[in-house]
């Protein structure tokens, strides 16, 4: 399906809009601009609005339409994750958790498992997540019953790095939020090691 608009200034843009098979009101989509370093914009499913003349359902934009600089990948995927942040679909480490998804597992437990990132910023770099979500989609939605699991993950990122011959020293990073760049709202460390890590980060 396509959504074309006029783009502010006068220029005429057109945008490729996908909406996952088995979309529900309420589900969100991208739209890409073709114009390079423009806009990358979210938009909302929504059964309020009337269907098109194919059948396709119309769209409702989440926000006005304006020109803004292409992002780095990692910027825009937290960008598209936040939309979503509270939901209670499976994520992909709840497939990773489940077996469903492959994974390079270096340590696990009854309460969590840490596996080599398939992106690594470092020669290590492991992520651990907590087994049971459990509310956890960040740091910032931690309450008081967090507080064990918490412990338990900065213990393991200790024992994980032990693992790794990480002596020379390592860093542990949580993303929060969309301004933390965090892509996956299951709350998750990464430990990165095996090279100098360079202060102030981000």
């Amino acid at each position: 399906m396509l959504l074309s608009r006029l783009h502010p200034g006068g220029s005429f843009a057109m945008a490729s809009l996908c909406v996952s098979k088995g979309s529900i009101p309420g589900s969100y989509a991208t739209v890409i601009s073709k114009f390079p370093k423009r806009i990358i914009q979210v938009v909302r499913a929504s059964s309020e609005l009337p269907s098109s003349s194919s059948g396709s359902p119309q769209v409702r934009l989440s926000r006005s339409w304006s020109s803004i600089r292409a992002q780095p990948d990692e910027e825009r995927a937290a960008a598209i994750a936040a939309v979503t942040a509270d939901s209670s679909t499976p994520t992909i480490f709840d497939k990773i958790i489940s077996k469903e998804l492959p994974s390079t597992v270096v340590y696990e437990d009854d309460k969590a498992l840490a596996f080599r990132d398939i992106n690594p910023q470092a020669p290590v770099h492991i992520v651990l997540i907590p087994k049971n979500r459990d509310g956890l989609t960040q740091l910032a939605k931690a309450d008081e019953r967090h507080k064990d699991i918490l412990g338990h993950l900065l213990y393991v990122a200790k024992v994980v790095a032990d693992q790794e011959e990480l002596a020379d020293g390592f860093r542990v990073v949580i993303n929060d939020g969309p301004n933390g760049c965090q892509s996956v709202y299951h709350l998750h460390l990464h430990i990165l090691g095996g090279r100098k890590l360079k202060w102030p980060p981000g």
